[in-house]
């Protein structure tokens, strides 16, 4: 770990604070020495990241230096993000009492190092989390918050790793899910599907996994999967209005909007409900598309309620408005009392603190959270499981190829904290997971570990709904039992296969 010291000349002075105080009190003037007053640049910042990775750490900005910190703030449009709190588990501002004095005291820090005539230095305030956005300018103001007892964390909210990496390369510099953005349709192999009543197709996999025989037992319904991704395709119908069609009846689907497009962190206008990528069309697809007459493929949990959040542009969260979009679409869907699961194909290879406080005010509402494991490109396969699938409070989920042995797809990533893996790429022809297309009734392959991952929230789905009153520790206990390789987990593949009908039986 690369790790410069920052020193700083700690001044202490008194300083006469409001006559509604009783006593004086120390304050601490932080002086920035002559060696640490000029920034680190975006390559030098992104090699460090890079050099956690490389060496199979995780990155979190809490293990950079103060210096290195103001750096990426200054890469950052000064825009920093501040978790407050009692301790490390105080991030519920529903459940945390001080909550107002906290963050009071943190604004006047800010106010006492940054200068009182910035009347904007907070920009955004979280309803539900522990956390503001601010605008900093000063490596005392950062040094000073990191000594403060109420910071559980400080970070560049702006900061885009991966624009920076794609100045030097942008053909192989970028992480990418295999079933990324895109609008391609394709014609689906007749060896792919296999044409069930009253003409749906089941994709091959589903049969790798039992899910056609867990059907004569469950088939999700009056269960609610939340899907934060990009939204969901207008001209696809049946992920529309022809959703609740055939024999996926008496359900619901639902669309919200949580992504700003705009270079400014503080517009808020959204851009809307729909998918401009394609990505979170495929994946609402496979967990949840239709059984009906259209003959096209249908999804896992047929019969299961699809709540859709757009909550990013693509699948890698680089930057404020994507990072800030997954946030509010956990919280909404924590918030949310049918919404049992969550299912998410996107990710970081760095921790985001508010990303962080999001999923785990979601866990800590009952939701069983699923998220992807990591498909990336030949730049950053030499990362393990990626952010926040490599949280303990979600299920990490990788693809691997048709065979009897264990074999990731060649852009799949796997790891300790991997938990399930679900077949998604043939063995002789290389063809994926066939799903709904972009393009109303047609149809198109996707893979990688996003694939897997709402394929696997489908199963969760189908095991709630066989068992209502179960907690998510029962569902995702009964969902172990019936994997591979449970009770010992595997070091790459974690519990392994699951059997979809032993699961629901």
């Amino acid at each position: 770990m690369i790790k410069n010291v920052l020193r700083v000349a700690v001044l202490f002075s008194l300083f006469a604070i409001s006559c509604s105080q009783e006593e004086n009190q120390k304050s601490e003037e932080l002086i920035v020495i002559s060696n640490q007053k000029d920034p680190l640049t975006a390559r030098q910042i992104n090699d460090l990241i890079n050099s956690f990775n490389q060496n199979g750490k995780k990155f979190y900005w809490r293990e950079v230096d103060t210096h290195t910190l103001w750096s990426a703030v200054l890469q950052s449009k000064n825009l920093v993000t501040i978790g407050f709190g009692k301790n490390k588990d105080d991030f519920d501002r529903t459940k945390s009492p001080d909550a107002t004095k906290m963050q009071n005291e943190i604004v006047s820090l800010l106010k006492r190092y940054e200068g009182d005539q910035n009347d904007k230095l907070v920009f955004s305030e979280d309803t539900y989390l522990n956390l503001i956005d601010v605008v900093i300018t000063k490596q005392e103001t950062l040094e000073a918050l990191r000594r403060n007892k109420f910071v559980r964390y400080v970070e560049p909210a702006d900061y885009r790793y991966f624009s920076i990496e794609n100045q030097g390369n942008p053909e192989d510099n970028q992480m990418e899910s295999d079933s990324g953005c895109g609008y391609s349709t394709s014609t689906i192999s007749t060896s792919d599907v296999t044409t069930i009543s009253p003409n749906a197709q089941v994709p091959w996999a589903f049969y790798k996994h039992a899910i056609p025989s867990a059907w004569n037992l469950s088939s999700g319904a009056g269960v609610t999967i939340g899907v934060v991704d990009t939204g969901l395709s207008p001209q696809q119908t049946l992920m529309n209005g022809n959703f609740n069609t055939g024999q996926s009846s008496g359900r619901f689907v639902q669309k919200y909007g949580v992504y700003v497009d705009s270079i400014w962190p503080w517009s808020t206008s959204t851009d809307g409900v729909n998918d401009l990528c394609g990505h979170g069309t495929s994946m609402a697809s496979v967990a949840t598309a239709p059984r009906n007459n259209n003959g096209l493929p249908m999804g896992v949990a047929y019969n299961a309620n699809l709540v859709s959040y757009r909550a990013s542009s693509d699948v890698v969260l680089n930057g404020y408005h994507e990072q800030n979009g997954v946030k509010n679409a956990f919280t909404a869907l924590g918030n949310r009392t049918d919404v049992k699961i969550i299912s998410m194909s996107m990710g970081h290879i760095f921790s985001v603190g508010k990303i962080e406080d999001g999923v785990r005010y979601a866990n800590n509402k009952g939701k069983l959270i699923f998220c992807a494991g990591g498909t990336s490109t030949s730049f950053t396969n030499f990362v393990g499981v990626i952010f926040p699938a490599w949280m303990p409070e979600t299920v990490a989920v990788t693809g691997i190829k048709e065979a009897s042995t264990y074999q990731k797809c060649d852009v799949c990533h796997s790891g300790a904290e991997i938990d399930f893996t679900i077949m998604m790429e043939r063995s002789g022809t290389g063809n994926k997971v066939p799903v709904l297309s972009y393009y109303n009734n047609q149809a198109d392959y996707v893979g990688g570990s996003s694939v897997a991952t709402a394929t696997t929230a489908g199963i969760a789905a189908l095991v709630w709904a066989k068992n209502p009153t179960w907690t998510k520790a029962q569902v995702l206990t009964k969902m172990k039992q019936s994997s591979q390789f449970y009770p010992t987990k595997n070091s790459q593949f974690g519990h392994g296969i699951i059997n979809a009908l032993t699961a629901v039986q």
